[in-house]
């Protein structure tokens, strides 16, 4: 049971890094056929006024992060159940990482995903499928 854990987890960390090495091969073969103007291929807003509002915090906002922040220290049954289960682990590293899984990952590889982040610790693959699937449900409901 702990091999096919490691096996899959082994199995998504090599999936995750052959993304990055593709998309970093990609963006460096349009550096060299693009010059610098292949940065207006990755940014929108290139020629804005970024810079002069740089330290402006409103525009580094996130909602979505602070709707799942307000989330997990609420006293929702799903939140004190998953507070459970994490222990000593940190809630903003979770919040930042379910932030991250719901702006990246297509809906219907969102539940799996969801798994892999919760999956640190010793738990029956049943309690982990449910409070997976009930966060899932929750967050779909609050975002």
């Amino acid at each position: 049971m702990a091999n096919h854990k490691e096996t899959h987890n082994y199995n998504y960390q090599m999936e995750t890094f052959t993304e990055a090495l593709a998309t970093a091969r990609t963006m460096q073969q349009d550096w060299l056929s693009y010059g610098l103007n292949f940065i207006h291929l990755y940014v929108d807003d290139v020629d804005g006024d970024w810079l002069e509002t740089w330290g402006n915090e409103e525009i580094f906002a996130n909602p979505v992060l602070d709707k799942i922040k307000e989330f997990l220290v609420s006293d929702d049954v799903v939140a004190v159940q998953l507070r459970n289960y994490l222990g000593d682990r940190s809630l903003f590293d979770l919040a930042v990482n379910l932030e991250e899984m719901w702006r990246i990952t297509p809906a219907s590889d969102r539940l799996t995903r969801v798994k892999n982040i919760l999956a640190i610790g010793e738990t029956a693959d049943e309690e982990l499928s449910n409070l997976a699937d009930s966060l899932l449900k929750t967050l779909t409901e609050i975002l």
